[in-house]
């Protein structure tokens, strides 16, 4: 996991060309998601993490947005109830 404040502009566009960047997160809600997600454009900075696959976001505690991974979402959801 990355947060975008710790990252400078060079070191981040690196990282999403080595595609070493592929899901963004919202640290307080505990919520990643897609790097084209609308919500996901919105969040602060200081909010923003960034990993390299789906597992790792889990692995973190956090769980799949509502609005850009649905599937995911409602999978993750029927789990919890």
């Amino acid at each position: 996991m990355w947060r975008h404040d710790e990252l400078d502009a060079h070191e981040l566009r690196q990282k999403l060309k080595r595609q070493e960047i592929r899901f963004a997160g919202n640290l307080p809600l505990k919520i990643y998601g897609r790097l084209t997600c609308g919500s996901g454009k919105r969040m602060l900075k200081k909010n923003r993490v960034f990993f390299l696959n789906e597992d790792k976001a889990i692995a973190q505690g956090f769980r799949p947005c509502g609005h850009c991974m649905q599937q995911a979402y409602k999978k993750w959801k029927d789990a919890t109830i």
